[in-house]
C-alpha cells in the first residue's frame, strides 16, 4: 500500500477526536523487494516511525494467496519481506511488524466486510481488470476478486486513521472508505474511521533500468532491469553503470527531461536515494554526460542498500529469532484488534457467549 502527488498528512492528522492517530500499511511478501519498495515504501515506513504516531506494518500473506503459492516459498518470502523492514530500519520494538495470518480478525472482519461491499465495486477495481486482461477471469480466484475488502478490512480493524499508498492502491484506499462510510450508514453508528492517504515524496515511482516507461518490477524477466534489496554492492554498481541512457548530457533543468525516461528515472533515483529533490541533482549534474553521472549514482546506490543487504542476510541466518519478533507483533496487533472487532460484531448483531 505505498508514491508522488500531495503532501504529507503528518503535520495535520485532522481526524475525529474519537480515533488514535494510528498508520497502518501493508506489502505482499510475493518475493523479490526492489530498490522501488524501498524508496516507494520502506523508507517512507521508516520516516512514519520517527514521526511519534503510532505504525502498523503488515506482510499480507492472506493477500499473496489470491494466486498460488508454493508454501515453503511464501515462508521464506515472508520472513524475507520482514528481514527487509527491519534492516531498512523499522525497529519492532516501536513499530509492530507482524504477518497478517497470525491475526485472525482481518479475515473475520473481511467476511463482515464483504457483506457491506458490493460485487459491483469489485469488478470496478482497475488492478482486478489488469490482472484478469486477456484470461477468462472467471477462473480466477475469488479472493483476487474480493482482495479490496480484505484490504479495507487490514485498515479498519485497526481502525487505521491514515495509509501510506501509491498510486496503484489508491482506488482500494478509496474503497475502503466507501465500505466504511456505508458501515457507518447501514449501522447508524460513526464507528470506523474515514481513512485518509499519505501520498507524497519524489522519487518514489522507481522505473526499470532497462526501459524507462516501465515501472521497476521483481516480475520482469530481465534481472538487469531492477536493482534488488538482496544484491550486494557489486552487482548494485554494475546494474547502474549498464542501465539503459540516452547520448545526450543532463539538461540545464528539470524540464529537460521531459521526454527523456530512461534520464529521467536515473535523476529521479539519484533524488529518492539523497533525500533530495531532482531540482537539487540537476543543479549539481548540468552538462554532465551519464558516464560521470552513473559512478555517482552508483556510489551513492551502494552507500544506502549494501548495507540493508548485508543486515537482511544476517537477519535470514536466523529464522526462527524472525519468527518470534513476527509472533510478538502480532500479538501486538491483535491486542488493538481483538476489542474493535468484538465491538463490530456488537453493532452487527452478533451474539458473543464467553468459552471455555
Amino acid at each position: 500500500m505505498a508514491s508522488q502527488g500531495a503532501p504529507a498528512v503528518h503535520p495535520a492528522v485532522q481526524t475525529s477526536k474519537s480515533f488514535t492517530p494510528r498508520i497502518f500499511s501493508g506489502i505482499q511478501p510475493s518475493g523479490g523487494l526492489t530498490l522501488g519498495n524501498y524508496l516507494g515504501a520502506l523508507r517512507r515506513f521508516v520516516e512514519k516511525q520517527e514521526e511519534g504516531i503510532e505504525t502498523i506494518y503488515c506482510l499480507v500473506d492472506l493477500h499473496a494467496i489470491t494466486v498460488w503459492q508454493d508454501p515453503e516459498r511464501l515462508r521464506h518470502q515472508t520472513r524475507e519481506a520482514a528481514a527487509a523492514f527491519i534492516a531498512a530500519g523499522i525497529d519492532p520494538a516501536r513499530s509492530i511488524l507482524f504477518n497478517q495470518s497470525q491475526v485472525t480478525g482481518h479475515a473475520e472482519l473481511a467476511w463482515i466486510l464483504n457483506c457491506v461491499a458490493r460485487i459491483g465495486w469489485m469488478y470496478r477495481m482497475t488492478q482486478f481488470k489488469d490482472k484478469t486482461a486477456g484470461k477468462n477471469a472467471e477462473n480466477s480466484s475469488l479472493g483476487l476478486l474480493a482482495y479490496p475488502s480484505l484490504m479495507a478490512a487490514d485498515i479498519l480493524l485497526y481502525h487505521a486513521t491514515h495509509v501510506p499508498v501509491g498510486e496503484d492502491q489508491k482506488q482500494h484506499l478509496e474503497l475502503a472508505r466507501d465500505i466504511a462510510a456505508k458501515f457507518n450508514h447501514d449501522y447508524g453508528e460513526e464507528f470506523f474511521p474515514i481513512t485518509e492517504p499519505v501520498i507524497e515524496g519524489a522519487g518514489t515511482r522507481v522505473m526499470s533500468l532497462r526501459d524507462g516507461a516501465k515501472k521497476m518490477s521483481k516480475s520482469d524477466p530481465s534481472d538487469q532491469s531492477r536493482i534488488n534489496l538482496t544484491d550486494d554492492a557489486d552487482t548494485i554498481a554494475r546494474k547502474i553503470r549498464k542501465a539503459v541512457t540516452d547520448p545526450a548530457p543532463l539538461p540545464e533543468s528539470v524540464e529537460g527531461l521531459k521526454d527523456r525516461a530512461e534520464a529521467r528515472n536515473l535523476v529521479n533515483i539519484y533524488a529518492g536515494l539523497a533525500a533530495t529533490t531532482p531540482e537539487a541533482v540537476i543543479a549539481e549534474f548540468a552538462g554532465a554526460q551519464f558516464g560521470s553521472f552513473k559512478p555517482k549514482l552508483a556510489e551513492l546506490a551502494v552507500s544506502v542498500l549494501a548495507p540493508i543487504s548485508t543486515e537482511m542476510n544476517r537477519l535470514m541466518r536466523d529464522p526462527a529469532e524472525i519468527d518470534r519478533l513476527l509472533g510478538e507483533g502480532a500479538g501486538r496487533a491483535d491486542a488493538i484488534a481483538a476489542p474493535i472487532l468484538d465491538r463490530t460484531k456488537d453493532i452487527v448483531g452478533f451474539i458473543r457467549s464467553r468459552r471455555g
